[in-house]
């Protein structure tokens, strides 16, 4: 057993049930439900032998092929979010992933375990309009606050539009 595994087989013993799937890949990984993710790393953060006290980053992720499955049906699992978190101490890492239906777009926030999730919530929100639910504050930081439309997703188009001022034949078309 690697290290990898060894990280895994410990994060399965603290966390049980609340894993759907773990890998030992470059970083381990382990794929929770939304409503789960707070729990979860809280439990990370608070247990003794994990001691992952560090939030490393926070993003939002679209995956609009998968929508539907073969057979046609509904997914719903667009949107998902990924958190990296690092024990300083055992330089360890661990990937969390949790996905959910472009339709209800929101997790818990992180921000009452780890401050610094405060403006990775808010870039998320901004480009992947995915809600935290019990964040201090959530509103655009980086995009206009008139903008209806989430640029990070890939449903968004290209270019813009609406723009008057392009001339198409200076783009050879």
């Amino acid at each position: 057993m690697n290290m990898d595994e060894a990280l895994l087989s410990e994060v399965r013993r603290v966390l049980g049930d609340r894993i759907l799937e773990g890998e030992a890949d470059d970083v381990p990984t382990i794929a929770v439900r939304a409503t789960d993710l707070y729990e979860t790393v809280a439990a990370l953060k608070e247990d003794r032998s994990l001691a992952f006290g560090i939030l490393t980053d926070l993003f939002g992720m679209h995956y609009p092929a998968e929508q539907a499955d073969p057979d046609g049906r509904e997914r719903g699992e667009e949107l998902g979010v990924q958190v990296l978190l690092h024990n300083m101490g055992m330089n360890k890492r661990l990937r969390i992933t949790c996905r959910f239906p472009v339709e209800s777009p929101e997790v818990a926030s992180l921000t009452p375990l780890f401050p610094a999730a405060n403006w990775l919530e808010r870039e998320t929100f901004d480009f992947y309009g995915i809600r935290f639910s019990g964040h201090p504050n959530l509103k655009r930081i980086l995009n206009i606050e008139t903008m209806t439309v989430f640029p990070m997703r890939k449903d968004f188009p290209l270019e813009d539009q609406t723009r008057e001022d392009k001339d198409d034949r200076m783009f050879g078309r």
